[in-house]
């Protein structure tokens, strides 16, 4: 016999009962809980609840109470710029309706139009053009989805893309991207409303008039962080002294060598960093003296030869100056020490301290006692930071060059570095020389630093490279990081120079199966992609 007792019935409420009560009864079920609904006329208890709940989620979705009308949005801004003409409007339509193409090394010869939406938008910004008001819902979800196109969409689709990020949260970033939040910021004169501003704005905000005063005035920015510097929180300060890099100068050095004794270790750093790149700080002063004494010429041996002596210990006055005592895990400690000396030390103090001799004479003298490679590596920094074009040369060495550089350049990473400092045609052309001489497999992070569309020299080396890969029936797949590449940076004028690599080539007994039918592929998508960016160039000149 069952004990288990019998539910206790309850009064049924009407069938508009309240939702809750509905969701209740079906989930503890209606052996359990009576149904909030009248039940009879041959229904069971379970058909009521489902029947009650459907009519209720009816009224639920097509309900809608009497409410005072909210008021409408402000009309979007005006957006000055010419509009875009129509053949480039469309093509942007075909752009932002493509989709991310799959994983490296994919087939077939359609181009990958989501590849070339930056470089679009890059000339569209240049000539000015206004996007029309339908594509911006489309821009907007293509930043959100790639990071790297929201600097050039959000100033491509200017004032009204915020205007409509404030109407829908999926869009908020473009808010937090632009400059401020957003916010219009003071123009030159408004004295009141700057001071305002950085006294009652938010951190977004002020950063961004911050930034916007040392690009047109560096002097009144740093007077206006001064007036509130010792009050800012320390994450704060760090923001802001970063900003003081627009614009820095001589005159930035006394507010910097204050902030040496800032009470933040990261701020203390920043504000060194900044010093050493002043080469005339004293800061600057300060390193050359301490790395001098670390390194010397020895002219009694029978050939001149630089001797290094690293510090034995990091004392109070290195640390105030940015060095950092405690060395990486793996590292030691005085060669950890040196090389922060010799990388904030100002680069034209080295030729007089080494027997008046050149860049290039410097780097190459030999190094006692296994010190080169040490030493070295802090001259491509220190030649990174200064921005100083005659070391970077000297410590690249020839592109032809054994070991595919200068003894300098210990990474592929430090030699794209050190070509950063170059002008671009110069850059195009060491790196066009290092694909000549050494191919293409390590020309990858370097391609990554040359201007687009990338210089004729530099493109036929490209294109030289890959026939000869081609030829040889390597492994196809291994290049094609670099065939796409090429699909974005090569001139689209080079696309005469790949008739002769359409057909599908003779492979060799030891070539990769189906490498052939590969080389063709990829070549045939390279011609299509140029003819379609030059196309796309065609498309955004004035009619």
């Amino acid at each position: 016999m069952n004990s288990t007792p019998a539910p206790v019935a309850r009064p049924a409420r009407p069938a508009s009962g309240a939702w809750e009560d509905l969701v209740t009864a079906a989930l503890l079920g209606t052996d359990r809980r009576t149904p909030p609904v009248p039940v009879g006329g041959g229904r069971e208890a379970p058909v009521a609840l489902l029947d009650a709940a459907a009519g209720a989620t009816v009224r639920r979705r097509a309900g809608l109470r009497p409410a005072a009308a909210a008021p409408r949005p402000a009309p979007a801004p005006a957006d000055p710029r010419p509009p875009l003409p129509a053949a480039a409007a469309r093509r942007l339509g075909s752009l932002l309706a493509d989709r991310p193409g799959t994983a490296t090394g994919r087939r077939g010869t359609t181009p990958d139009l989501m590849e070339l939406l930056p470089q679009w938008l890059a000339a569209a910004n240049a000539r000015g053009w206004a996007p029309p008001p339908q594509a911006l819902p489309a821009l907007l979800d293509a930043a959100r989805g790639r990071t790297d196109l929201r600097p050039a969409v959000l100033e491509f689709a200017g004032p009204r893309a915020l205007w409509l990020a404030r109407l829908n949260p999926d869009w908020r970033f473009a808010l937090r991207a632009a400059p401020g939040g957003g916010t219009a910021l003071p123009q030159p004169g408004q004295r009141a409303e700057t001071e305002r501003l950085w006294q009652e704005g938010l951190f977004a905000e002020r950063v961004a008039l911050l930034s916007a005063l040392r690009a047109r005035d560096p002097e009144a920015g740093r007077a206006l962080l001064a007036a509130t510097w010792a009050t800012e929180r320390a994450e704060d300060r760090l923001m802001f002294l970063d900003s003081l890099r627009t614009g820095l100068g001589p005159d930035d050095e006394p507010f910097l060598e204050q902030a040496l004794a800032d009470r933040s270790r990261n701020v203390r750093a920043t504000a060194a960093e900044l010093l050493s790149a002043l080469p005339r700080s004293a800061l600057a002063a300060r390193m050359a003296v301490r790395a001098g004494v670390c390194v010397a010429l020895d002219r009694t041996r029978e050939t001149p030869t630089i001797v290094v002596e690293a510090p034995h210990e990091c004392d109070p006055g290195m640390e105030r100056d940015g060095v950092q005592a405690t060395a990486p895990t793996g590292r030691g400690e005085r060669s950890w020490w040196l090389g922060q000396l010799v990388e904030a030390a100002p680069l034209g103090t080295w030729s007089g301290r080494l027997g008046g001799r050149t860049p290039r004479e410097i780097v190459a003298l030999p190094v006692a006692d296994d010190w080169q490679g040490e030493l070295h590596a802090a001259w491509c920094r220190a030649a990174v930071r200064q921005r100083d074009g005659g070391w970077a040369r000297a410590l690249l060495g020839e592109p032809s060059a054994p070991e595919a550089g200068g003894p300098g350049a210990v990474s592929l990473a430090e030699r794209a570095k050190l070509l950063g400092t170059l002008r671009p045609a110069e850059r195009a052309e060491w790196v066009a020389g290092f694909i000549a001489a050494h191919g293409l497999s390590e020309a990858f992070q370097l391609l990554g630093v040359c201007a687009v569309p990338w210089a004729a020299p530099l493109g036929r080396a490209v294109v030289d490279a890959l026939n000869i890969a081609r030829d040889a029936g390597s492994y196809p797949w291994s290049f094609s990081g670099v065939m796409g590449l090429a699909e974005r940076c090569l001139d689209p004028a080079e696309a005469g120079r790949l008739d002769g690599l359409l057909a599908v080539p003779d492979e060799p007994e030891d070539a990769s199966p189906g490498a052939g039918g590969y080389w063709a592929e990829a070549f045939q998508r390279l011609m299509t992609t140029l003819r379609l960016r030059a196309a796309m160039m065609r498309e955004l000149e004035a009619p």
